[in-house]
This record gives structure tokens, sequence and C-alpha cells, in this order.
């Protein structure tokens, strides 16, 4: 019997190939996180035929759901473990939490935007390691903390202090720094002596809103 393979997984594969040829995926394990989740299932419904495109795609209220290159990108800095528990600011859509959620114990994203915080909610509905809040990212999520990790999907003009506060010591953070349109991509680790931070430039994300971020 001859194995039908859909037009998505074909797109899905070629994409990851890139990915991988291009070393936004360096491990297995990231590769194979997002070869479990359909990132079509992400997306508006007339976006779905972009949906294996290394491109952001807008998702309303002025965000985006991230290139698939930065996804790879993020999670390979945060070398993820299967005893993680990871604290995710700016949920979107749900995807970068799904994709995460395969290589962790538990996720936490928060969602300011209250349309952004139901779609999640929807689309993450049947991943059962993953809790959604509707609040300040900028402020962090203290009722499950420390974490092991903490991924930012939006760009803040500093590392807000209640994030390296709910970090523990020996963890890892992801999160872009600078302006509104365009920031560097620091990698923070925090120690028993404070941090250290590794730096990479050009990256763009959608501004972070809050109480330790941009106004709205």
């Amino acid at each position: 019997m001859v194995k039908t393979v859909s037009k998505s997984a074909i797109s899905r594969k070629r994409l990851l190939d890139y990915l991988e040829r291009e070393r936004y995926l360096r491990t297995a394990k990231v590769r194979k996180a997002m070869e479990e989740v359909d990132r079509e299932n992400f997306v508006r419904t007339s976006d779905k035929y972009l949906a294996y495109d290394d491109t952001p795609l807008s998702i309303g209220q002025g965000q985006t759901i991230s290139a698939p290159h930065m996804v790879a990108m993020m999670l390979e800095e945060l070398n993820l473990k299967k005893t993680d528990i990871l604290l995710e600011i700016g949920s979107g859509c749900g995807y970068h939490a799904a994709v995460a959620s395969q290589m962790v114990s538990q996720v936490t994203t928060i969602e300011r935007i209250r349309y952004l915080y139901e779609l999640a909610c929807e689309n993450l509905s049947d991943f059962d390691n993953i809790s959604v809040v509707n609040g300040d990212g900028s402020l962090g999520f203290i009722e499950n903390s420390p974490y092991h990790k903490i991924m930012v999907t939006c760009g803040a003009p500093r590392v807000p202090t209640p994030l390296i506060d709910q970090l523990e010591v020996g963890g890892l953070m992801v999160i872009p720094v600078g302006g509104r349109v365009a920031q560097e991509l620091l990698t923070i680790e925090r120690t028993s002596e404070g941090i250290s931070v590794s730096r990479r430039p050009g990256v763009a994300f959608v501004p972070m809103i809050g109480t330790n971020a941009f106004e709205s």
C-alpha cells in the first residue's frame, strides 16, 4: 500500500530542510518539535497557503506570528529540556508556545491583548502542558515562578526586572531589546553573581507594551 503524503507535510519538510541548511535548526529535538506542530493551524484561513514560508504573518491587532527561522533560533538558544518550566511573554496565536511545549514539562504563556488571549486559548486547547494567562507580560507571572527558561516574543526597551527576578539561578532567557521596530536578541543567563549576556543584532519584533516596557 502506497502511503500518501499531504502537501502541507511536503511544504513543512521543505521549510525545515531549509532552516537546517541555514543553521537556524541545529538540533534534532528542535526539528522534531517543529515537525510535530502544524503552523497552518495557527494562521488565518486566508494565509494558510503561506504557512510554511519563512516569513512572519499577521494575526490581527497589529501583531504577527514569528517567521519560522526566528522560532527555531530562539528555541535553539534556550536549550530546552524535558524537565524545564518555561515562561513565554507574548502568546500571540499560540504557535511558539505549542512548539516549545513539545520539549518541556510546562509552559505558562502571557498575552495582554484580550482577542489574542482568546485566540491562543482556542488554538492551544488540546495542549495539556500549556497555561495561557491574560495580563501584562512585562510583570512576568510570579505564581508559577521560578522558571528554568523565559522566552520573550516582543521587543522591550530594556530587560524587565521582574523577568530577571523570576528566572532561577542557572536559567536562560531570550529577549529582543531595543527600539519599537528593531532590536538585538539577547540571551541572558542568570548566575549566582548576576547575569551574563550574549547579543545577536538585527531582529525585528512587535513592541512589548506594559508597566516595565513601552507605553501603548
